[in-house]
């Protein structure tokens, strides 16, 4: 982890899988707007392991276009229109995400909701980076 985050861990607490308790950061921050599984062009992948990764990668374009690293990424707010697929593709989604971030895990939260905005959408995800300051 960059030298502008420490990871927040309470003493006594069982250790996380997957994500972070807390990250304290200092720097630039850069808000992501939340995003879906669909490529440059519209499409969408088929399920949602597939989605989470394209979601992934269009979240590490912004960063990097924001001139940030994996490594600046402090927040990850995933909203799921089925926890049921979720809990189903979970190992799916595990090597999705790993394929895309490594084993980077900044606080997440999983949130499922009705619907979102795009009909085939079934995850979008929303992230907050911490650049190290100018």
């Amino acid at each position: 982890m960059p030298v502008n985050h420490r990871i927040v861990q309470p003493a006594g607490w069982p250790r996380p899988k997957g994500y972070a308790n807390g990250i304290l950061a200092s720097g630039t921050t850069l808000h992501i707007a939340g995003q879906i599984g669909w490529d440059a062009s519209g499409r969408f992948p088929g399920g949602m392991a597939q989605q989470v990764g394209q979601a992934l990668r269009n979240i590490v374009t912004v960063l990097e276009t924001g001139g940030g690293r994996i490594e600046d990424l402090v927040r990850l707010t995933w909203f799921v229109t089925s926890v049921e697929a979720y809990r189903t593709e979970v190992r799916e989604i595990g090597a999705a995400y790993r394929a895309v971030l490594g084993r980077h895990f900044p606080v997440m939260s999983v949130v499922q909701v009705v619907a979102l905005v795009e009909p085939q959408a079934m995850v979008e995800i929303e992230a907050t980076a911490v650049l190290p300051g100018p």
